[in-house]
């Protein structure tokens, strides 16, 4: 059948808001992955979905809110796995190693978008408030496990904030270094690195 003037050749497929904005997220780190953050834009991001540009205004108020949503999108997924050592009943230094193997996981799977906004956040107020956002927060649950774990003397008796600083700091340093496009270092070895520091800061053993 002919397709008359004005008439549409085919219609956008139907998605809930929140498969759209699943959608243009992961767009966004899509396009991350290949370009600095600077050349993020609302166009190029949606020319990557099946959806319409002013449709990214229903979701999103700018470029900079859907990179706040994107950190949060991988915040979450990390914590999934890193739960398996804050939330247990009597946390060890085997379940932290097993938290740490799924976050260095996600964290390598996302190296390239979470090390594009590690670079971008230093010339960018808003992007340094979301990567902020994303470490502070598990600064803030490490330092209250920290906390619990010390006053329940399973624990050595240290600082809980100041010690979550600088150990979530530290490992943020490290994964962006070791996931880094020149000399990575293999998850493996970036594992036993960091659950060995962490094993003896924390719980004193060797």
């Amino acid at each position: 059948m002919p397709v008359r003037e004005g008439q549409a050749v085919g219609r956008r497929r139907r998605r809930t808001p929140e498969a759209a904005q699943r959608e243009i997220i992961a767009a966004a780190e899509q396009l991350l992955r290949e370009r600095p953050f600077r050349e993020l834009t609302v166009d190029e991001v949606m020319r990557r979905t099946g959806l319409s540009r002013p449709s990214f205004y229903v979701y999103f108020k700018d470029r900079h809110d859907l990179v706040l949503r994107l950190v949060q999108h991988l915040a979450s997924e990390m914590l999934v796995v890193a739960n398996r050592w804050y939330e247990a009943a009597e946390p060890s230094p085997a379940m932290l190693r097993e938290a740490l193997e799924g976050s260095i996981e996600v964290y390598g799977e996302h190296s390239a978008v979470l090390r594009a906004l590690a670079d971008a956040a230093v010339d960018d107020p808003q992007v340094e408030e979301a990567h902020g956002q994303l470490v502070s927060g598990f600064v803030e649950i490490t330092a209250r496990h920290i906390e619990v774990q010390v006053a329940a003397g399973r624990m050595l008796p240290m600082h809980p904030t100041e010690t979550a600083k600088a150990m979530i700091w530290m490992v943020e340093r490290y994964l962006y270094h070791a996931f880094g496009p020149t000399n990575p270092v293999p998850p493996g070895r970036v594992l036993d690195t960091v659950h060995t520091i962490m094993v003896r800061t924390l719980y004193g053993e060797k």
